[in-house]
């Protein structure tokens, strides 16, 4: 990995484009907007645009895995995971018996971990019986269990595109409802957050380990990217993986992903945004009413440690049976630098559509890559993070023959 660039010269260039007849200047775009910031902290982003009687939301949590610290990398994807599964009212049977099961299980997992951890061999027997203590607590548990209620409750009011997501630097969840069943989805959207219920907890942290050994394990590429980012920050919490490392994903627990939650998904640090047939008038008192129960709570912590400046190129060799794969990366400074402009151009010029630098180069005119591409603000951009280079060889053709026309467009610039 690479310093930032020392010095950039640009060369302006002027676009005349007609807009569209339906596009609309800022001024109008503005007009539509309404921005609010509830009694508890929370923001609040309201566009009205009636072209369609839908309307679509968005919360962003301003957490991802660079809050993450070591012993439980991957939380904050978990969390994004159980945000999923409900509350005291939706997936649940019966929610007193629910909790005392629930308390049972981690019991149950709290000795089956100690056993585990315990110096030397953990004794066989005793291990077997823990987890079998173990398996049979959280059978108990899911009897109470209303597998996949909310998703059910949003299908059948006619939602689409219920998903999340999680980065570095962000969480977040979204989903599009017919724009009768506002409510709804304000209920929904605020009681996750209001009344979260952690259940099946462990067996979805299988899933997220199963997640990682698809994504990461599996793939070269991933193995490649994981080995990176661990190389070029040595201190940031960039460092880490979004999804975790695989001995934090086997032992961090229900009471982490509680303190993680109470930490971080406090009103201050979410944004709320609906857009689409709404009006602002009658929506923001809706989302007053159901988003002003989340208790304000206690700005999160800031992430305190900053990458020392390198002082040497580093490099990671993979040996790997698998289609050869190269990666470059360069420090560059966070999105809220005056020079992040200069680094979206940089990506433009090298790898925005087949008349860009890298495709002309060492795709179409030498033939010696089959893609290559550029990632900017790499793997966030809320701190200063990298500009990054991916290409793989064409055959015939290897890494050291790519990496040296891939340093030659860098010099160019």
């Amino acid at each position: 990995m690479k310093q930032r660039f020392a010095s950039l010269a640009l060369v302006s260039v002027g676009i005349v484009a007609t807009a569209p007849a339906h596009a609309l200047d800022l001024a109008a775009f503005e007009r539509g907007m309404t921005v609010a910031r509830l009694d508890n902290g929370a923001t609040i982003l309201i566009y009205e645009r009636p072209v369609a009687p839908v309307v679509s939301f968005f919360t962003h949590v301003d957490v991802g895995s660079a809050q993450e610290v070591p012993g439980i990398t991957g939380l904050a994807h978990m969390f994004e995971h159980m945000a999923f599964k409900g509350t005291s009212v939706v997936g649940t049977t019966d929610i007193a018996g629910e909790r005392r099961a629930l308390e049972a299980v981690d019991v149950a997992y709290a000795a089956l971990d100690e056993e585990r951890r315990r110096p030397g061999d953990p004794e066989a027997m005793k291990l077997a019986e823990l987890e079998r203590a173990f398996v049979a607590a959280e059978d108990a548990a899911r009897k109470f269990v209303v597998a996949n209620e909310f998703a059910d409750l949003v299908d059948r009011a006619g939602g689409v595109g219920l998903n999340a997501f999680t980065n570095a630097d962000t969480t977040g969840y979204m989903y599009s409802l017919p724009a009768n069943k506002l409510e709804l989805w304000a209920y929904l959207e605020s009681e996750r957050f209001v009344d979260p219920v952690l259940r099946e907890f462990y067996k979805e942290r299988d899933v997220v380990m199963e997640e990682r050994r698809m994504r990461t394990e599996s793939q070269p590429i991933g193995r490649l990217i994981e080995q990176a980012l661990g190389s070029a920050f040595l201190a940031h919490p960039y460092r880490q993986p979004t999804v975790g490392y695989m001995s934090d994903l086997q032992s961090f627990t229900r009471q982490d992903a509680q303190r993680f939650l109470k930490t971080y998904y406090v009103p201050s640090n979410l944004t709320i945004a609906v857009v689409g047939d709404v009006s602002a008038e009658k929506t923001l008192p809706l989302l007053r009413k159901y988003f002003e129960r989340m208790p304000a709570g206690a700005a999160p912590p800031p992430v305190r440690t900053v990458e020392p400046r390198q002082a040497a190129e580093r490099t990671v060799v993979l040996p790997d049976s698998a289609q050869p794969l190269y990666f470059e990366a360069y420090h560059r400074p966070a999105s809220t630098h005056a020079d992040d402009a200069i680094y979206d151009v940089i990506a433009g010029l090298l790898s925005t559509g087949r008349t860009s630098r890298l495709y002309r180069s060492l795709v179409r005119d030498r033939q010696i890559a089959a893609t290559a591409s550029t990632f900017n603000g790499f793997p966030g951009n809320k701190y200063p993070s990298l500009i990054a280079v991916y290409a793989v060889p064409s055959p015939g053709h290897d890494n050291i023959e790519v990496q040296v026309a891939i340093r030659a467009e860098f010099e160019r610039l």
